[in-house]
């Protein structure tokens, strides 16, 4: 796994209303996509019942959350949800799990304390239930007591459901490094970020005895693709702003000036309207988007997308900004990179 070798997939949001999503997770498929993850972030929509109509309209193509909260399900559900799409699609489904954000999380009353601890208590459970153990269990978070997936008329092997941490701290991508089956890299970082993320990567799988090579790493990447160079660069520009205002955590990870992010800070509110967006959008330079996302004409974003790969993605996860989606997955249909 030290390299893309072609592997590409792609990343919905919520954008697209799920059937025409649904159109073009079979189109990915026909053109050699191997994966599709759906977010589940905002409070708008939940990551398991798209990926699930994603499932059924396809045979081959991977699914996976990117990334479901540690806090919103129990585990017995978790792992009980995530069997339930595996038999929908034996062997194509990933569990993409990630610790939230602010401010979100206290707004919906989610006290995240000591995530590091959350993550790894869910995580080993979870993993258990999934290899079909009954398991007890009594943590700092999480309390099961003999309880198993209760398969009664189905198949009751273990699941083959690889599990993602959606870490972008570096403690939380030492924890991944040391007890997930990958890592999946946050988007809207830049290149050099992954370097000192695959750092961490490896000092957390040197104490689980493996290497980071053991891991699966892949990343979403913004992706605003058009010939119009400049409309591709102010799509990219407002979703950039946004996360400035909201995920300043992401933005201070990839290097983005304290000063801009201050500046982003006084302009937007959560949730932010459509006016402050575009107020704030006029502090952004160009050479930020540029950092941060896979922006303008088709080899553009394809050598974007290269240099994530050079600094240690395993696969791209490319979230299409521009409106021609299929345009999109044209560019980089048969893993061309």
């Amino acid at each position: 796994m030290t390299s893309g070798g072609g592997r590409v997939a792609l990343y919905l949001q919520d954008k697209h209303p799920i059937r025409q999503g649904m159109e073009y997770v079979r189109y990915a498929e026909e053109r050699g996509f191997e994966a599709v993850w759906q977010a589940e972030s905002r409070l708008v929509r939940e990551a398991t019942i798209p990926l699930a109509a994603f499932a059924a309209v396809t045979n081959r193509i991977k699914v996976g959350s990117g990334v479901v909260s540690l806090w919103t399900r129990n585990v017995g559900l978790l792992a009980a949800t995530f069997s339930t799409l595996d038999d929908l699609a034996p062997g194509r489904a990933m569990l993409g799990i990630g610790a939230w954000w602010e401010p979100l999380a206290t707004k919906v009353g989610v006290d995240r304390r000591k995530p590091l601890q959350a993550m790894r208590e869910v995580v080993e459970v979870t993993r258990r239930l999934l290899a079909m153990e009954r398991v007890t269990y009594h943590g700092e978070f999480v309390h099961v007591t003999d309880i198993e997936l209760d398969i009664v008329h189905g198949d009751r092997s273990p699941k083959k459901v690889p599990i993602y941490i959606g870490a972008t701290g570096m403690k939380m991508m030492e924890l991944t490094g040391e007890i997930a089956d990958g890592v999946l890299l946050n988007y809207l970082v830049s290149p050099s970020y992954n370097k000192t993320a695959m750092d961490a990567l490896a000092a957390g799988a040197a104490r689980a005895g493996r290497r980071v090579e053991d891991l699966d790493r892949p990343q979403l990447v913004v992706c605003s693709l058009d010939e119009n160079r400049s409309l591709a660069l102010d799509r990219a520009r407002e979703l950039v702003t946004q996360y400035l205002g909201q995920q300043p955590h992401i933005m201070k990870a990839s290097g983005v000036n304290p000063a801009l992010l201050d500046e982003i800070g006084k302009v937007l509110t959560w949730p932010a309207g459509p006016e402050e967006i575009h107020r704030a959008m006029r502090l952004v330079p160009d050479e930020v988007v540029q950092m941060i996302t896979a922006s303008g004409t088709p080899e553009e974003c394809r050598a974007k997308v290269r240099e994530y790969v050079a600094a240690g993605c395993t696969c791209p996860i490319l979230y299409p900004l521009g409106d021609d989606v299929r345009a999109m997955i044209d560019a980089f249909a048969e893993g061309r990179i």
